[in-house]
């Protein structure tokens, strides 16, 4: 299976989606909470702004969905 990275922080309710989704789906992913210093020094790297943003390989999703996600992942 392809890696996945989910970028998240506190009490963003996107994030929280994702990461239930995930446990769900047994889908296992790092998680980087960007309000770290090291998970913030690592999404800047990515040149996103805000999160949820999910990583599969070398692939960015931005937000989170089902659907996308999905076409990342499976293919």
């Amino acid at each position: 299976m392809k890696k996945v990275v989910l970028y998240t922080m506190n009490g963003c309710s996107a994030c929280a989606s994702a990461q239930q989704y995930f446990d769900k789906q047994r889908i296992k992913y790092r998680l980087c909470n960007v309000k770290s210093p090291a998970g913030a020094k690592e999404f800047a790297r990515l040149r996103m702004r805000g999160v949820p943003v999910i990583k599969v390989s070398d692939q960015l999703l931005y937000g989170f969905s089902v659907k996308k996600f999905e076409q990342l992942y499976r293919d």
